[in-house]
């Protein structure tokens, strides 16, 4: 893998790490018939001061929703963000990690004891809340290549996902098949528009190629932006109750609707991992898809009962630093320890 041998001769794959391309990084990477379209991203073009960036940049960002309601009182609260609580240390990330500055993004691994990150690309992907699909194509092809480029330094320490459109299938499959023996390709991020079920039928080419390409398949929820968290409008304006069940019911109607259609039983060598939804859940999970599926139905036809999927080896799910080793414990002990994975996020 290279890079630095932590303590004990363990080394550390950072699951979930993200990475936030500038509109300027981005723009660079799009194709020559598409550039022209670029002026239709205009709207959605805000400046950014993330730390990580270059600055004077910008990011691409669709239909922010913020919650802005503190419980307890009447009404919204307009300069009430959520984002008010800084989650690090003291030590900030050296310049441009989150753009193009690869060697900086591995200085950084390097001091925190981290061998290979996976990069979860954020703001960008909101696209999907766009109508025109088109602009979501061509940002997807325009991530792709600055993968390549930025991961390509660094192929044994920078990973990170070929993001497949569920809006155009047949880009998605063409996209898996264009990069889906590169050395930074480890796994596929169906990105789900409105109304889409990844479940239907309809999707069933991108798990096939993913198979081909030795790919899983990986879930990663989102709070602020497209594709929305399930139930999002149902919240009673909170970003409490927002931020504590977004995750986690993502993960949960996500693993359980692509366990529960059949689709590991299809492509018996498809692997699939839950990102920053907790994995404290998954017990109770678990067994309650084993009684549904029998008390309910509504399922396809599986050959296991759902929740021995999860202890198949082909099922993963990140852990939260939160949780805590009891909690660690407790998973393990009913799941067997080859289920969860580090991650800092």
């Amino acid at each position: 893998m290279g890079g630095s041998v932590m303590r004990g001769g363990l080394r550390a794959f950072d699951a979930d790490t993200h990475v936030n391309p500038a509109a300027e990084v981005l723009d660079r990477y799009v194709d020559p018939s598409f550039r022209p379209r670029l002026a239709d991203l205009a709207p959605y073009r805000f400046a950014t001061g993330q730390i990580g960036g270059t600055p004077d940049t910008h990011q691409y960002r669709v239909g922010t929703k913020f919650y802005r309601r503190v419980l307890g009182q009447a009404g919204p609260h307009e300069s009430f963000t959520g984002r008010g609580t800084t989650w690090r240390g003291t030590k900030q990330p050296r310049p441009g990690v989150q753009d193009d500055q690869a060697a900086n993004r591995v200085a950084d691994m390097d001091d925190e004891g981290a061998d290979a990150h996976l990069l979860i690309p954020t703001s960008w992907v909101s696209v999907v809340g766009v109508d025109d699909i088109e602009l979501e194509v061509g940002l997807i092809r325009a991530w792709h290549r600055h993968a390549a480029d930025f991961c390509g330094q660094f192929p044994t320490r920078l990973k990170t996902m070929i993001v497949a459109s569920t809006r155009a299938v047949d880009e998605a499959v063409r996209e898996i098949r264009q990069w889906g023996t590169s050395k930074w390709a480890v796994a596929v991020w169906p990105l789900l528009g409105k109304d889409m079920p990844v479940d239907h039928p309809d999707l069933e080419p991108i798990w096939k190629t993913a198979q081909e390409y030795d790919l899983a398949v990986v879930h990663h929820s989102l709070t602020w932006n497209p594709p929305y968290f399930p139930g999002y409008q149902d919240l009673w304006d909170n970003i409490f109750l927002g931020r504590l069940a977004s995750h986690p019911w993502g993960g949960m109607r996500f693993m359980a609707a692509f366990i529960g259609a059949g689709i590991m039983d299809r492509y018996p060598s498809l692997r699939m991992g839950i990102l920053e939804c907790g994995s404290g859940w998954l017990p109770f999970w678990g067994k309650r898809m084993d009684e549904q599926a029998v008390y309910v139905g509504g399922v396809a036809p599986l050959k296991h009962p759902p929740s021995e999927y999860m202890t198949s080896g082909r099922f993963f799910c990140s852990i939260e630093q939160h949780e805590g080793q009891d909690m660690l414990s407790y998973v393990t002990s009913v799941l067997g320890d080859d289920v969860l994975m580090y991650t800092t996020s």
